[in-house]
């Protein structure tokens, strides 16, 4: 092999590397996002249930 064969491969699994990185953190923000969303959510209700009694 070529060191230009040997550095394109080197490239490749970088690439690869870096990428499996990114996606467990938008999996991460998904997750953080949708607990946002529920705590908004119950809190809503706890105000709206202080407010009916």
């Amino acid at each position: 092999m070529s060191a230009k064969s040997i550095l394109s491969v080197g490239v490749i699994v970088l690439s690869v590397v870096a990428l499996g990185g990114c996606a467990n953190t938008i999996r991460g923000v998904g997750k953080d996002t949708a607990n946002a969303v529920n705590a908004t959510q119950a809190a809503g209700n706890n105000v709206g249930n202080a407010a009916a009694r």
